[in-house]
C-alpha cells in the first residue's frame, strides 16, 4: 500500500488556484476592477431571493434547536426525500430517500463515491481534459488514474483511445458533463456509446464498472440544448452533484450522492457512505443549509448570463484567429493558445492583466481555460486587453482581415 507524503504535494497545488492568487496580488496595485481574472470558476451571477429569504424565515420562525442540531449522517431525511422526488419528477428515476447522501458539495460527493466502488490499487478513468483536482481524488483514494487523450476537434470521447485503457483492473470512470473546462457536453449518441460499451466489458471482466457521473454544471446549458442525464443510461451510475453554480452559493459547500435504485448494492451505498464519512472525517453539511435548498431544488440563479459572456467571447476570439470549440454549457472556454506552450502563452497574457489558466494541467497542453463567471461589462472591457495582446504578441500569426480590426 502506498504511503501519501502531504509534504510532496505542497509544491504541487493548483495552477488555477496560482493563477488566481496571481490575479489577487495584481488587484492590490492596480484595483480589481482593472484586472481580468478568468481564472478561478467562482459564479457571479446573485443567489435566487427565496433562498435567502429561506434562511431568515428559517432563523426567524423555526425552533432554534431544530435548525442547528446535527444532522443525521446520511444528511436529513426530509431533505433527501424531496431531492429524490425532484429527481423523479425530471428524470424518470425511481429514487427514494434511501439513495440520496448530503454531501458538501461535488468534491465530497467524488470522494464518497470512489470509495464506495473501488478498492485499494484499482484503476479509475478519466477523459482529457478534466479537472485537475480529479488527481489527488483518485491517488487519495488508493487508486490509480488512467487519462484518456482528448479529441481536440470535437472533445466528445475518444472511444478508440477509451478501449485501448479499459482493463479489468478498470473500477471506474469519472464522466464530466457539461465539462470543466471545455464546456462541452457529451451527446446523447457518445452516452449511448459508452454504456454500452461498459456493459459489455462488465460482462467480459466478470466485475462491475461504475459511472461516477460529476455534475455541478448540469443546469448550465445553452441554446436550449438537454443535457443527458448519465443515470438514463447505465445502471451502475452514482451521481454526483453540488447546488454551487446552479444556485451561486459555492461556499454552502452544499451537494449530494444519486445513486442509481438499479446499481449494484443500491440498498447499502448509502451505508457505505456513512462509514466511509468516519475515514474521511467530514460528516452531513450544515443543517441549516440543507433545509434552505429544499424550497429551490427545482430553481437556479440568473444563469442566462452565463451564455451571453461566451458568446462575447467567443465571438471575438475566432475573430482573432483563436481555435474553439463552442460550448454547450458551463462558464468556461478552452481556446487553443497561439503558441504551442499555454504555459508561456498564459504568462505573456498577465502583461495586459488577463489572467488565464493553461491546459496543461487539465491533460490538454496547447489550450488555456477563461472561466467567464465575471460580470458582463468587465468580459466587454477585456475584449481590449484580448486585442491589444494579440496585437503586440502574435502580430505574425494575423492575417488582412484580423489585423483591421485591431485597428
Amino acid at each position: 500500500m502506498e504511503v501519501i507524503d502531504y509534504r510532496l504535494m505542497i509544491n504541487q497545488s493548483s495552477v488555477i488556484r496560482k493563477m488566481y492568487k496571481n490575479a489577487l496580488d495584481r488587484a492590490e496595485q492596480i484595483g480589481y476592477e482593472n484586472v481580468f481574472d478568468y481564472s478561478l470558476g467562482n459564479p457571479s451571477v446573485p443567489v435566487p431571493e427565496e433562498f435567502n429569504n429561506e434562511i431568515i424565515r428559517l432563523l426567524t420562525s423555526e425552533d432554534s434547536k431544530h435548525i442547528h442540531e446535527y444532522s443525521p449522517n446520511a444528511g436529513i431525511v426530509e431533505v433527501r426525500e424531496a431531492i429524490a422526488k425532484s429527481l423523479n419528477s425530471r428524470f424518470g428515476i425511481d429514487y427514494k430517500s434511501e439513495h440520496i447522501f448530503m454531501t458538501a458539495g461535488a468534491t465530497s460527493a467524488i470522494a464518497h463515491s470512489l470509495r464506495c466502488v473501488t478498492k485499494q490499487d484499482d484503476e479509475v478513468i478519466v477523459f482529457a481534459p478534466f479537472f485537475p483536482e480529479y488527481t489527488p481524488y483518485v491517488k487519495l483514494a488508493g487508486c490509480k488514474l488512467k487519462v484518456v487523450e482528448p479529441d481536440i476537434k470535437t472533445f466528445q470521447i475518444n472511444f478508440e483511445k477509451l478501449e485501448q485503457l479499459l482493463t479489468p483492473e478498470v473500477t471506474a470512470i469519472i464522466v464530466n458533463s457539461p465539462n470543466n473546462p471545455t464546456g462541452i457536453a457529451y451527446s446523447e449518441e457518445t452516452i449511448i456509446k459508452l454504456a454500452k460499451l461498459l456493459e459489455n466489458k462488465q460482462k467480459e471482466f466478470n466485475h462491475d464498472i461504475f459511472i461516477i457521473s460529476d455534475e455541478p454544471y448540469r443546469e448550465i446549458s445553452f441554446d436550449n440544448i438537454k443535457i443527458p442525464y448519465i443515470a438514463k443510461y447505465y445502471k451502475n451510475t452514482l451521481t454526483c452533484y453540488s447546488f454551487s453554480k446552479s444556485l451561486s452559493i459555492p461556499g454552502e459547500r452544499i451537494g449530494y450522492i444519486a445513486i442509481n435504485p438499479e446499481c449494484k448494492d443500491a440498498d447499502i451505498m448509502v451505508s457505505m457512505c456513512v462509514q466511509i464519512s468516519r475515514g474521511l472525517g467530514q460528516n452531513a453539511p450544515a443543517s441549516i443549509i440543507q433545509r434552505a435548498i429544499v424550497p429551490i431544488l427545482d430553481k437556479t440563479a440568473q444563469l442566462s448570463v452565463y451564455e451571453n459572456n461566451m458568446n462575447i467571447l467567443y465571438d471575438e476570439l475566432i475573430k482573432l484567429g483563436f481555435k474553439c470549440v463552442k460550448p454547450n454549457g458551463t462558464f468556461y472556454l478552452f481556446p487553443q493558445s497561439l503558441e504551442d506552450d499555454a504555459n508561456i502563452f498564459c504568462q505573456k497574457a498577465t502583461k495586459y492583466d488577463l489572467f488565464l489558466v493553461p491546459g496543461d494541467s487539465f491533460g490538454c497542453c496547447g489550450h488555456f481555460r477563461i472561466a467567464y463567471c465575471v460580470q458582463t461589462e468587465k468580459v466587454k472591457r477585456s475584449i481590449f486587453k484580448f486585442r491589444e495582446f494579440v496585437q503586440n504578441e502574435y502580430c505574425n500569426l494575423l492575417n488582412k482581415e484580423q489585423s483591421l480590426i485591431l485597428r
